[in-house]
């Protein structure tokens, strides 16, 4: 069995002889053995030496192995105690027994998920390693129910099942509640990542690139549009009209050099040196339609706007002026242009028009650097908006068939279509397309921090590349689609029967054929460039979790110039060991990430493998929050009770020494004071409930300061003479008092006995409390006037 590969097995039973294969408690092969090599367990004749090689190779020290008092439970218990302490404790959701063994050989315990999580709804950018890792969940869970309970690993397993994991892999991020993680909890994934590992977001995202970064989109990645709204189908089509035009002077140019495509025409293929007289074969019985030389006149009067566009000559035209051709003027153009490139007309005297047609093409090939990717055919690639592994994808060029194809799709806009430009002129091995795959790490992304992995692998079409098939099977090199298909006979023999190449043995294919310095000159460093660009776009829409990472991997597909082109990037890629090439790379890779983002938190020195060091920023400091800036300011209020209000200002501790208290109906204190009505003045005043400042009347001296307290200037000792009474300040708890509330009540009348009837201050003194809390009580007589 090949290293990585996801078959299993049963343990060995005590007294039994079976072997178990790869796989089956998470063993991989060791350092050095051969790919497709299998390790087997050690059977029940084996030496006490080999048994103790093979335990230590499981993760079990040799110290705890040399007491043979010790039975597996203890040594179980042991080994959890001692990853319970350093927080070693994993959880593994998916079929990676890379991972499992790996972590296990560095002494960390798994804890095992005893129950499958409820479906999750799908996200946009489920990576293409989701439907490998489904396909074997339900085989993988249903043998590690049948697996041996003896085995030590189990019930290391058990031992902690009610500790927290501080490592979790998972097959997306949706599998665990990605926002309750603690924050010493590892997660392969990275949240809101859509913004690149979907086609959309990649497509929007990358128009956005030159406010982040002094480089060209156009310069790395096939020029891309949603078409999710008008806007984007008008732009679509604007540049599918513009693409007509430049290869209607390209075919014009390649007449003329003789670097004709190889989709022949009719006419190039009956043999006949004259365009103008070129014929079908007879078979067919049709001659070729003629074409005038307007047709080539109106590709160039498009491409002359457009190079005016650039150079921003048409600011000051109108809008119908900067117009190049009506809409019927473009019907006929682009029908015209079908027949040309499919072969059934030519263009008359095509020579005399050479001349204008490369001067054009010349100056547009300066101000777009995507005029080599064209090609003749103005082919298109349409890709389902967020869909992964090659589904639906198909190739066409005619617009009227692209846009009737996406009308008829009534989905919502984030399910839509995108289109892109398809590469018509790829670097070809043997004749026969492939891509690159290629994985980077990110583990941090304030700083962003990225790390490429420096091996890679080729992936080969089961066909041979034809421009006249538009079939998936010649133009996608996905697994997931050359997986189902049989390689086609006349393909060269000098393939690999299973379509993969290491990039180490491509580079030695170069070599042999004088290029070994382009992969190191040209495509290696492009590669890398294509990536830190892509990263940096989408730093600020990713939620940058610290204590997490993510692996991805990039698909590039390199031009006839040997320069890469980036086509899309997959969260989750695919780890299934499918052929010896991947289950040598995909266990590879798996390893070194374990030792990037699990060995170098402890030691910044230790081996990282295949990884290096691409970019690391300094930390961003975050921007002030710039939203809305919403807030409440007030008080709290409440109703006040409603009660007599207290005495806000009285002070009970002054002294009554100069005046003599009066008493109640005294009459004869005053004998020269006639009788009179009650004063009843004092008790509405006194029942008011609205008013915050009440006076009265009262028979105390007060020896307060100015503003708060009133004096009393009595001196009866004469007949006749004024008294004048303090004034009181009454206000309700809580409420502030002007000072304008204060009044004087002075009596310009000869005293009357009547006046003298304090009953009702009596009857309402008792009730009332000062601010302070005291009780307001008047003094007891000590005698008679």
């Amino acid at each position: 069995m090949t290293r990585g590969s996801a078959t299993r097995g049963r343990g060995t039973r005590p007294g039994r002889g079976a072997q178990a294969v790869e796989g089956s408690k998470g063993e991989v092969p060791e350092a050095g053995m051969e790919p497709g090599e299998r390790k087997r367990l050690p059977s029940a004749a084996a030496s006490e030496g080999e048994q103790r090689e093979h335990k230590l190779k499981r993760g079990i020290p040799q110290d705890l192995l040399s007491s043979p008092k010790l039975d597996k439970y203890k040594i179980a218990r042991q080994l959890t105690d001692k990853a319970v302490k350093e927080k070693k404790i994993f959880s593994i959701y998916g079929h990676y027994p890379v991972i499992r063994a790996t972590l296990r050989r560095k002494g960390w315990v798994e804890k095992k998920f005893h129950f499958l999580p409820k479906p999750v709804a799908k996200v946009e950018g489920d990576g293409e390693g989701v439907a490998e890792n489904r396909c074997s969940e339900g085989k993988e869970n249903q043998e590690e129910a049948l697996e041996n309970t003896d085995d030590i690993h189990d019930v290391m397993s058990r031992l902690v099942k009610n500790e927290m994991p501080y490592f979790l892999w998972t097959l997306k991020r949706g599998i665990v509640d990605y926002h309750s993680l603690s924050c010493d909890q590892m997660l392969n994934h990275y949240g809101k990542t859509a913004a690149f590992t979907t086609k959309i977001g990649l497509c929007v995202n990358m128009r956005t690139l030159p406010w982040y970064v002094q480089a060209d989109p156009d310069s790395f990645f096939p020029r891309c549009y949603g078409l999710c709204t008008e806007s984007d189908k008008q732009e679509f089509l604007d540049d599918f009209r513009r693409t007509v035009a430049s290869s209607i002077l390209r075919w014009v140019v390649s007449q003329q050099n003789g670097n004709k495509s190889k989709r022949k025409s009719k006419e190039e293929e009956a043999g006949d040196s004259d365009p103008s007289s070129k014929k079908v074969p007879e078979s067919t019985g049709s001659r070729l339609m003629g074409l005038s030389g307007q047709l080539v006149d109106a590709a160039c009067k498009v491409c002359e706007a457009y190079l005016g566009r650039l150079e921003h000559k048409d600011i000051d035209l109108s809008e119908d002026a900067a117009e190049d051709l009506t809409e019927d003027e473009w019907k006929d153009l682009i029908q015209q242009y079908y027949s040309l490139v499919g072969g059934n007309a030519f263009i008359s005297n095509s020579r005399n028009h050479f001349s204008q047609c490369q001067a054009l093409l010349n100056k547009i090939t300066a101000v777009n650097p995507q005029t080599e990717i064209d090609g003749l055919r103005n082919i298109w690639i349409i890709k389902p908006a967020a869909k992964s592994r090659g589904r639906d994808i198909m190739c066409m060029n005619h617009v009227e068939e692209i846009l009737e194809l996406v009308a008829a799709d009534h989905l919502p806009a984030k399910d839509k279509w995108v289109v892109q430009k398809y590469i018509e002129t790829p670097l070809l091995i043997y004749d026969t397309k492939f891509d690159i795959r290629q994985w980077f790490l990110v583990t941090d992304w304030n700083p962003l921090t990225i790390w490429f992995y420096k091996e890679s692998y080729l992936r080969f079409s089961t066909r041979r590349f034809s421009l006249d098939n538009l079939d998936s099977a010649v133009h996608l090199c996905n697994s997931s689609i050359q997986k189902h298909l049989k390689n086609d006979e006349g393909r060269s023999p000098l393939l690999p029967c299973h379509n993969t190449w290491t990039s180490t043995r491509f580079q030695e294919y170069l070599q042999k054929r004088g290029r070994g310095a382009v992969w190191s000159s040209v495509i290696y460093p492009s590669m890398k460039r294509a990536v830190t660009n892509t990263m940096r776009v989408a730093q600020g829409r990713v939620e940058p979790r610290k204590n997490s990472f993510e692996l991805y991997g990039a698909d590039f597909i390199l031009g006839r110039d040997f320069k890469p082109w980036l086509i899309e990037i997959n969260s989750s890629p695919t780890m299934h060991a499918s052929t010896p090439v991947t289950a040598q790379l995909c266990a590879q890779v798996q390893e070194d990430t374990i030792k990037v983002v699990v060995d170098r938190r402890v030691d910044r020195n230790c081996d990282i493998g295949n990884f290096e060091l691409l970019w690391r920023q300094p930390a961003v400091e975050l921007p002030p929050f710039q939203g809305s800036d919403l807030f409440v300011e007030g008080v709290g209020t409440r109703k006040a009770k409603r009660q007599m209000p207290p005495i806000s200002t009285f002070d009970s501790a002054s002294s009554l020494s100069d005046i003599q208290p009066l008493k109640e109906r005294c009459p004869s204190a005053l004998p020269g004071l006639a009788p009179a009505p009650p004063c009843t003045a004092l008790q509405p005043d006194l029942r008011m409930k609205d008013e915050k400042v009440l006076a009265c009347t009262l028979p105390l001296p007060l020896n307060r300061p100015a503003g708060r307290s009133a004096k009393v200037n009595c001196d009866l000792s004469e007949p006749g003479s004024r008294m004048e009474l303090p004034t009181c300040h009454l206000q309700h708890l809580g409420h502030t008092a002007p000072n304008t509330g204060l009044t004087k009540v002075e009596s310009d009348k000869r005293w009357d006995p009547n006046l003298l009837k304090v009953h009702p201050l009596r009857s309402v003194l008792p009730s009332m409390k000062t601010v302070e809390g005291a009780q307001c009580l008047p003094p007891r007589p000590s005698g008679r006037l």
